[in-house]
Parts: C-alpha cells; structure tokens; sequence
C-alpha cells in the first residue's frame, strides 16, 4: 500500500490544496482546500477518491476559503486547524474584504487538532504537529511511511512562513521548525503551501531563514 497525493494550486495566491489518498482503498483528505471548489470536485472525481475529511493547517483565507462549500459537496467534515487558530477562523469575512476574495464567513470545525493526534483514512494515517509561529495554532501533517510532510505556511522552499500577522511570532517559528521538522529527518519530502516541494536536508542546508551549515551528505 502507499500514499499517494495530488497537488493543486487554488485562488490568486496559488495556495498548494493537497488531494491525499490511500491508493488501496482510494479513500483520502483533502489539505487546505482554500478555493476554486468546482476545479477541486472535478478532479476528486477523476481520481476516484472518497474523501473522508478536509483537513486545515492553519486559519488563513487563502488556505480555508473553499472549505465549507466543499465540505458540502462532499458530505465532508472539517477537522483541524489547532483552537488556537479559531480566532482567525472568526475573522474570515474581515480577511475576505482585506484580500479582495469572495465572502467566506466564520465558521468552526467538527473537530480540533492537537500534537500527536492522527488523521486517518483507508490504510493511511498522518501524525499531527502542532507548529506555532507563523500562526499559533498552525499544524504539519506527517506520513512516516511515505517520509511526507504537509507544512502549510511554516516553511518554503528557500523561505519560511511570515510572522507580521497578530499572534505571529518568527523565533517561535524557528523553533517549530528546527525542534519539531528537522527531528523528522533529512531525507523527509515536504509540500509547502506554496511554491514547489523540497527536502527537509536540502533546506538545513540551503534555506538562509533556518539552514544550519549542516552537509548534504
């Protein structure tokens, strides 16, 4: 059995969702789903995947804008972020007149996430980290099978997530990351929520925000 998963780029501010599925039961999530719902359906259909639950990393617009309406379309519920990001799960009519997107209203999850939690689905379950900084109640979904991070906004390729919004914090965020990322090991793949995919290793190596003149080899 593996993980497969499926990256798709949503809204003006090319948000990766990520369509994440158990290849023997086909049963899935999907991660982030900030917009675009008819493109997102489609492409879950042409996939054959059952989702089971969408699944936020963290309370931003551009990453939550889409879920309701999905969550419609596919007799879904919502799980995640961490409680401490329901104030910008609140603030969501407010992000939408500030970002110029559609209206999305407040709304709450069936369900919170907390560290060492799991989301399953078919055979696949992935371990939840909570990683505060960019926001505080920010999470990374692990699959230690597939050596396979979804890091939201914590950290890019070459980058790492903003702190300038309330309840930000950048040396917190490094530390999410060089205690709670890099523990996962070098050679873990991650999908950022935006910008293309890299490795844990190449980014201790590389990244100017976290790199810790560590070799590649």
């Amino acid at each position: 059995m593996a993980l497969q998963y499926q990256v798709v780029p949503v809204t003006s501010f090319a948000q990766n969702c990520s369509i994440v599925w158990c290849d023997e039961t086909m049963k899935g999530v999907v991660i982030d789903p900030g917009g675009d719902v008819k493109q997102l359906v489609a492409l879950i259909k042409e996939l054959g995947v059952e989702v089971e639950k969408l699944v936020l990393t963290h309370g931003h617009l551009d990453h939550v804008g889409g879920s309701e309406e999905l969550a419609d379309a596919l007799s879904s519920p919502i799980v995640g972020p961490h409680k401490a990001d329901n104030f910008w799960l609140q603030s969501l009519e407010g992000q939408s007149q500030m970002f110029g997107f559609p209206l999305t209203e407040a709304f709450e999850p069936s369900e919170w996430l907390d560290e060492g939690d799991k989301v399953t689905f078919g055979n696949q379950s992935l371990d939840v980290i909570h990683t505060p900084g960019h926001t505080p109640g920010h999470v990374v979904l692990y699959s230690e099978e597939a050596k396979l991070a979804f890091v939201g906004d914590v950290l890019f390729k070459g980058g790492v997530g903003r702190t300038d919004f309330p309840k930000g914090d950048f040396n917190t965020l490094i530390a999410s990351i060089k205690q709670k990322l890099w523990a996962l090991g070098n050679e873990t793949r991650f999908v950022p929520g935006h910008g293309p995919e890299s490795t844990f290793g190449a980014e201790r190596a590389s990244n100017p925000f976290v790199a810790d003149e560590m070799p590649l080899y």
